[in-house]
């Protein structure tokens, strides 16, 4: 779904030089002396309460004293052992809750260390020195004879299949997409990942060998589970959400209404940001990181107004207090308490469809026993565009019924990623772990499947032997 201009929505709000500095890296890179100096605040402790919040566990001590001797390559070795998309993860990672988070320095009254800032540093660094060097880093041991199928490149599919080629596994990656990357390419705002860097991340992953991927190939549609089982000696999904939640709200439907994750993938793959027609008011509905990231593009294409609208409290928002106060210092107003009732239409000249023209709200409030109820006081808000940020849900379509959890919702896996089905594995969003939906957590799950696949292998040689 796209969106089609009109008198209210159109491309070219901006000038082109704006337009580019309004997208240009919202972080700017550490120089090689200011990562030094950075680097030197580190208190490099022992047990290291940073370690204990990554997901992956890198060994952030360990290679922040590297970056501060000046081992670049060290470094990178310790984040990229861990963490094969830690370049990624150093742009998007919401370190303010993670790393950042647990530094020491923060019961100091000090910032914490720029963990990911340094992160970045190094594996950008490295990622560079590969390409005038051809030296990598890592090599793939021999071939075992063994070959695995991947569904699904996003982070969890990537990250997986990067072990498994590590030990000398093959590994076909099949994905729905055009490119490979998952929320990395179509799902992050372009603002935090310049330059083609989801690409360039994945170009390098893809060349520790063993990997060969086959984009545009959907599970379900173009090939069946059982097909991979008899095919390939392990499975593992990656698959993530690809359903949007309905808003359940009369006008959902109008011209105008659009789903956050469409709007941002348009904008991701757009190759000229003056084409993308934005809104004059633009109203966006949720409360996580996609909210934001959809609200805050919206300001940068040149909208006048953006809202976004959320049914509880600051408090009980998915976007981190990080993201809030970026968004609210871009321009954008942050209404809380507030759950749609209904969008309104309203018929353009010259066309006989409706187009949202306002969003209909109702006051929200936590009753005694603290579960949200509506006041009866409503309001509206003028929108010519509507976005749709309220979760994304499993399509389940090439899914056993026996994978999936009772409700349906989610893949059911244990703590290594094993499904009901045996040599079928799964990770990431689409599964039922109680950790964080990060990218960062779909790098572990897809990190700790690909083990333990491996050591499935091992037992079955064993066994053999």
């Amino acid at each position: 779904m796209t969106l089609h201009k009109n008198g209210d929505i159109a491309a070219g709000c901006l000038p082109a030089e704006q337009l580019a500095a309004n997208f240009a890296d919202v972080a700017s890179p550490l120089s090689a002396h200011a990562a030094v100096v950075e680097a030197h605040r580190c208190c490099y402790c022992y047990d290291a309460p940073c370690v204990n919040a990554c997901p992956t566990s890198i060994d952030i001590p360990g290679f922040i004293r590297k970056i501060g001797n000046g081992n670049l390559v060290g470094a990178a070795r310790d984040i990229l052992s861990a963490n094969p998309l830690g370049g990624m993860c150093a742009r998007a990672c919401p370190t303010e809750i993670l790393c950042e988070g647990a530094c020491v320095l923060n019961h100091q009254d000090s910032m914490p260390v720029a963990i990911g800032a340094l992160q970045r540093h190094a594996t950008d660094h490295q990622m560079e020195r590969e390409v005038v060097s051809g030296k990598p880093l890592f090599a793939r041991a021999a071939d075992t004879g063994r070959h695995v199928a991947v569904v699904g490149a996003g982070p969890a599919g990537l990250a997986c299949a990067y072990t498994l080629a590590l030990s000398g596994h093959r590994v076909t990656i099949f994905d729905a997409h055009d490119k490979p990357g998952g929320l990395n390419e179509y799902g992050i705002a372009a603002y935090k990942t310049v330059d083609d860097f989801a690409q360039r991340e994945v170009q390098w992953l893809l060349s520790i060998g063993g990997i060969e991927l086959h984009a545009r190939r959907q599970l379900g549609r173009d090939f069946a589970l059982t097909q991979l089982r008899e095919q390939f000696d392990a499975v593992f999904l990656g698959i993530g959400l690809g359903g949007i939640n309905a808003l359940h709200a009369d006008g959902e439907t109008l011209a105008g209404v659009l789903n956050a994750v469409d709007f941002i993938a348009q904008l991701r793959q757009s190759d000229d940001l003056s084409t993308l027609p934005v809104g004059h008011q633009v109203v966006v509905i949720g409360g996580g990181n996609t909210a934001i990231d959809a609200a805050v593009q919206s300001v940068k294409l040149g909208a006048r107004q953006v809202t976004m609208a959320y049914r509880r409290g600051a408090a009980q928002m998915s976007a981190t207090w990080a993201e809030r106060d970026f968004a609210r210092k871009q321009g954008v107003v942050l209404l809380e308490w507030a759950r749609p009732l209904r969008i309104i239409g309203m018929l353009q000249a010259g066309s006989s469809d409706a187009h949202a023209s306002a969003v209909q709200f109702e006051t929200t409030r936590l009753d005694a026993d603290g579960q949200l109820e509506g006041t009866g006081e409503t309001f509206c808000i003028k929108a010519d565009v509507v976005l749709k940020a309220i979760g994304q849900t499993l399509v389940s379509d090439g899914l056993d019924a026996q994978l999936l959890t009772l409700d349906g919702a989610r893949i059911a896996v244990d703590a290594d990623g094993a499904t009901s089905l045996p040599g079928v594995w799964a990770g990431g969003d689409c599964t039922n772990h109680p950790a964080l939906d990060l990218t960062v957590q779909a790098v572990q799950d897809g990190k700790l499947a690909a083990h333990a696949i491996i050591r499935q292998f091992a037992r079955t040689v064993a066994k053999a032997g």
